[in-house]
C-alpha cells in the first residue's frame, strides 16, 4: 500500500474517498500504510473515525481515529474491536494528558489494546476492562495480523511492560558479561570494556543502516563468508588483513576516531563464538530504534550494579543527577560541561532537560501557526481555501520537525544538532569511562560528540577556560596531587589537524588555551593552580578548575566532601573562593546515596555562581576600601610598635607582636568585607535522598526541597541564563522563518517535501 496525494487531497481508503490534507489526516493515513505493509492488516478489517458508543464529546457522538478488528466477519457482525488507534498531528511528543480520551475510547469499544502515534513516536498500551485508568501501564508491542488468535502471544504482548522491558534489556546485558567473564575470564572491569567494543559495533552497524537492518549473529555470519571469500584475500599483506570480526571493529575505531576512544592497536580482546553469543543476546534490539528509555534506563542501570567498589566514584545515582541539573536549569543556547564525567550522568540529563524544553517550543509554535492559519472561520471556509490552508500547515510542520534531526542535512543547523554538537562537553582521565560516557550518551539519543579521553585539570579541544555557562560534577574525593607530578611532553596536544579546526572555531582563546600546557611542559600540575600553593587536594583543585571554567555569571554544581565547608584546615580554601564567587545554595545530603558507590565521606551538593564582571569589580572595590580603612585604623598600633623596639627590630618579640598586629587587620578585613559583600545563602539538609546503602529506592525528600529553592530563586533571580531566544513567524510569502536573536533565516524544505 502506498499514500496518495494530490492536489492537497489524500485518499483514505478505508471509507474510499479523497479527503482534505490536514496534519491530522496525513498521520492518521501513514499510520493506516504501516499497519497494512507492517503488521498484515487488510483494509477490510478496519474503519475510521468510528462512533464510540456510550459517549459524548461535546454535543456529538465521541469518534475513534483508528479501529481495528480482529477480522473482516468480526467488523461486520459488530464485535468489540481488538485494537484502537488515536492519532496526533505530528507533535514532537505525546504527553500523558494526550492519552486518556483515546485510552477510554479503546475501553468503551471493547479493545484489547490502545495505540497512540503522531509517527515519531508510537505507544502502546493493554486495555484493563475492570479499571478505569489511573495510570496508563505501557507495553512494547502490538500484535500483527496473523497473531490476532493466538492466545499465548497475546499474553505475551500483553505482559511486556515497558518497565519490564528496561529490566529484561538490563538482565541481558547482565548475561552479556557473565558469557565474557565465564568463556574468557576476564575481571569485571575488563568484560564490561568488551561489551562496550560490541555495543559501539552494534549502534555503528545499525545507525549505518538506517535502522533496516539488525546486527545479528546470522547477519554477521553472512558477511563474514563474503569478506573471507571475496574481499580479504585482496588484502593480503596490508594492515587490513584481518579477521572479519576484527575488521568491523577497525571500522568503529575509525567512525570514532575524532573522539579518541579507542588505542590505535586495541582489538576485540574475546573468542569469535563469545562474541557471536552476545550478538545473538542482543538481537531483539535494534538499537537505532530502540526507545531512548529503554536503551538509555537499562544501560544505566546496568552501570549502576556494575560500578560498585573500586568503579563507584565514577558513578553518580540519578536522584542526585536530576536534583543538580534541576536546580541549575540550563538553557538551550548555553554550554554544560563536566570535567570529571564518569558514566556521564550530568551530561545526560542537561542533553535530556534541554531537549524536552525544545519539544515544549516546537509544539507550542506548532498550535500557534495552526490556530493563525486556520482562524475561527475555518470550517465556512471553501474546500479549496482549506486545501491550500492544510498545504502550507503541512509544510510548517514538516519544517519544525527538522529541528529534531541530529544530523546536520539539508539548508540549516537544527536545534538539536546544536545542543548535541556545540553544546555538551565532559572529559574524564580514565578511558573505560570515557567509552562508557560516550556508549551512555548514545543509548539515551545522543550528544556524545563533545566527550574526551583526557585529564580534566587540562585543556582538551573545546574545554578550556572562560567557555562554560553551566558545569555540573561530581569529582574524586580524597586522592592527593603531588607536588612531584609533572607535566610532561605527553600531554601537550599535538593533533595539527584537529588544533586548526578548533583555532578556525574559537580563535585566538584556542590558542591560549593550549600554553596551559605549551608553556609548563617540566612544572608541577599544582602550579597551574592558586589552591595547589596550600592543598593537592583533587576536591579542591577540580572545584578551582570548574571555577576557571565558567564564563564570569556562570554557575556550578558540585558535590563536595562536607569537610570542604567546615573543617578549619579548609579556611583557606573558603576565603579563596568567597572573594571569586557567590554560594547559591548548600544541600547536605545522607552518606548512604553514596554508599552504594563506594565513597565513605559525608557529602553536600553546593552550588556556585562565578562572580559576573559588576559583581567582581564591586568585591574588589569594597576589599580595597576596606583593605585602607583597616590600614589606617593600626598606623598608630604599628607606629608604636616601631617607636617601642625602635633598635630591636629584628627580634623575636617585636616579629611576634607585629604578627599579631597583622593576623588582627587581617580578620578585621575579612569581616567588614563579608558585612558589606553580605548575601543570603540557602541552606537545606535531607535525611531521604531517593537511594538506600544498597542501592534500592526509598523516598526523596530532595523534590521537596527542588520546589522550595526554585520559588526563592524566582523571588531572587541569582543568575541571568545566557538562552538562546529562538523564536519562528511566517514571511510574506508564507514560508516559515527562525529568528535567532536579531538573525533570520527563512526555512525552506528539501526537494523530497512538497
Amino acid at each position: 500500500m502506498e499514500i496518495q496525494i494530490k492536489e492537497s487531497k489524500i485518499f483514505a481508503p478505508l471509507i474510499n474517498k479523497w479527503l482534505v490534507e490536514t496534519p491530522e489526516e496525513r498521520v492518521r493515513q501513514e499510520y493506516i500504510k504501516k499497519l497494512v505493509n507492517e503488521y498484515g492488516y487488510s483494509i477490510n478489517q478496519m474503519a475510521q473515525e468510528v462512533i464510540v458508543n456510550n459517549s459524548k464529546r461535546g454535543q456529538g457522538k465521541a469518534r475513534a481515529d483508528i479501529v481495528i478488528w480482529k477480522s473482516e466477519e468480526d467488523k461486520k457482525d459488530g464485535k468489540a474491536a481488538f485494537i484502537v488507534v488515536e492519532c496526533k498531528s505530528q507533535n514532537l511528543k505525546i504527553h500523558v494528558e494526550d492519552y486518556f480520551q483515546g485510552y477510554n475510547y479503546a475501553a468503551w469499544a471493547g479493545a484489547t489494546f490502545f495505540v497512540t502515534t503522531n509517527l515519531k513516536e508510537t505507544k502502546y498500551f493493554n486495555i484493563n476492562k475492570e479499571y478505569l485508568p489511573k495510570s496508563l501501564e505501557e507495553i512494547l508491542a502490538i500484535p500483527k495480523a496473523d497473531e490476532v488468535n493466538d492466545t499465548n502471544k497475546i499474553l505475551e504482548l500483553l505482559s511486556q511492560t515497558k518497565t519490564f522491558t528496561r529490566e529484561e534489556f538490563t538482565r541481558l546485558l547482565f548475561r552479556c558479561h557473565s558469557i565474557i567473564r565465564n568463556n574468557d575470564k576476564l575481571s569485571p572491569e575488563a568484560a564490561f570494556d568488551e561489551i562496550s567494543k560490541v555495543l559501539f559495533m552494534k549502534i555503528n552497524f545499525e545507525k549505518n543502516n538506517k535502522g533496516s537492518i539488525v546486527f545479528t549473529k546470522e547477519k554477521f555470519k553472512q558477511d563474514e563468508l563474503t569478506f573471507e571469500q571475496n574481499i580479504r584475500p585482496n588484502l593480503k599483506n596490508t594492515h587490513l588483513d584481518l579477521p572479519y570480526m576484527q575488521y568491523l571493529f577497525m571500522n568503529t575505531k575509525n567512525f570514532y576516531n575524532e573522539d579518541k576512544l579507542f588505542e590505535e592497536n586495541e582489538l576485540i580482546r574475546i573468542r569469535q563464538n563469545s562474541f557471536e553469543a552476545i550478538l545473538e543476546e542482543l538481537e531483539k534490539y535494534n538499537l537505532s530504534d530502540t526507545s531512548d528509555d529503554v536503551k538509555g534506563i537499562a544501560f544505566e542501570q546496568f552501570l549502576g550494579k556494575t560500578f560498585r567498589g573500586e568503579l563507584g566514584q565514577f558513578f553518580t545515582p540519578r536522584t542526585i543527577v536530576d536534583f543538580m541539573t534541576n536546580i541549575l536549569d540550563p538553557q538551550e543556547g548555553e554550554t554544560i560541561c563536566d570535567p570529571t564525567c564518569g558514566s556521564g550522568g550530568f551530561l545526560i540529563k542537561s542533553f535530556e532537560y534541554i531537549r524536552e524544553k525544545i519539544e515544549l517550543d516546537i509544539q507550542y509554535y506548532k498550535e500557534k501557526f495552526k490556530n493563525e492559519l486556520m482562524g475561527e472561520d475555518y470550517d465556512s471556509l471553501s474546500e479549496s481555501e482549506q486545501t491550500e490552508i492544510n498545504r502550507k500547515l503541512n509544510n510548517i510542520f514538516d519544517l519544525l520537525n527538522k529541528e529534531f534531526e541530529v544530523s546536520n542535512e539539508g539548508n540549516f543547523e537544527s536545534r538539536l544538532y546544536d545542543l548535541s554538537h556545540n553544546c555538551i562537553y565532559g572529559v574524564d582521565a580514565n578511558s573505560r569511562m570515557a567509552r562508557t560516557s560516550k556508549m551512555n550518551m548514545i543509548m539515551h539519543g545522543d550528544g556524545h560528540g563533545g566527550v574526551h579521553h583526557h585529564d580534566g585539570l587540562l585543556n582538551v579541544n573545546g574545554i578550556f577556560e572562560e567557555r562554560f555557562d553551566v558545569i555540573l560534577t561530581n569529582p574524586p574525593f580524597g586522592a592527593r596531587i603531588d607536588k612531584s607530578l609533572k607535566i610532561t611532553e605527553a600531554d601537550r596536544f599535538r593533533d595539527e589537524v584537529a588544533i586548526n579546526k578548533l583555532v578556525r572555531r574559537y580563535g585566538q582563546a584556542y590558542k591560549e588555551a593550549l600554553r596551559q600546557t605549551d608553556d609548563n611542559i617540566g612544572n608541577s600540575v599544582l602550579s597551574l593552580f592558586d589552591t595547589g600553593k596550600f592543598t593537592g587536594l583533587t576536591e579542591v583543585l577540580f572545584m578551582e578548575r570548574c571555577l576557571k571554567l565558567l564564563k564570569k555569571g556562570g554557575r556550578m554544581g558540585i558535590v563536595l566532601p562536607e569537610g570542604i565547608l567546615n573543617n578549619s584546615n579548609m579556611q583557606k580554601v573558603r576565603e579563596y573562593f568567597e572573594g571569586r564567587a557567590k554560594i547559591l545554595f548548600i544541600c547536605s545530603i545522607p552518606q548512604d546515596v553514596f554508599i552504594a558507590a563506594g565513597a565513605t565521606v559525608k557529602p553536600s551538593l553546593v552550588f556556585i555562581k562565578r562572580f559576573s564582571q559588576e559583581e567582581e569589580d564591586k568585591y574588589n572595590n569594597i576589599q580595597e576600601l576596606v583593605t585602607e580603612e583597616i590600614n589606617q585604623k593600626y598606623i598608630p598600633d604599628v607606629d608604636t610598635l616601631n617607636i617601642q623596639y625602635a633598635n630591636r627590630k629584628k627580634d623575636k618579640e617585636y616579629k611576634e607582636c607585629l604578627k599579631v598586629i597583622n593576623q588582627r587587620k587581617e580578620i578585621e578585613i575579612k569581616e567588614k568585607i563579608k558585612a558589606l559583600f553580605d548575601y543570603k545563602i540557602p541552606i537545606a539538609k535531607v535525611e531521604k535522598a531517593g537511594i538506600t546503602t544498597t542501592g534500592a529506592v526509598c523516598e526523596n525528600e530532595l523534590l521537596d526541597v527542588e520546589k522550595e529553592f526554585n520559588e526563592f530563586n524566582k523571588e531572587t533571580m541569582l543568575w541571568n541564563s545566557e538562552k538562546k531566544e529562538i523564536s519562528y513567524k511566517l514571511a510574506k510569502n508564507g514560508n516559515l522563518v527562525r529568528v535567532i536573536g536579531n538573525e533570520e533565516q527563512e526555512l525552506k524544505s528539501p526537494k523530497c517535501l512538497r
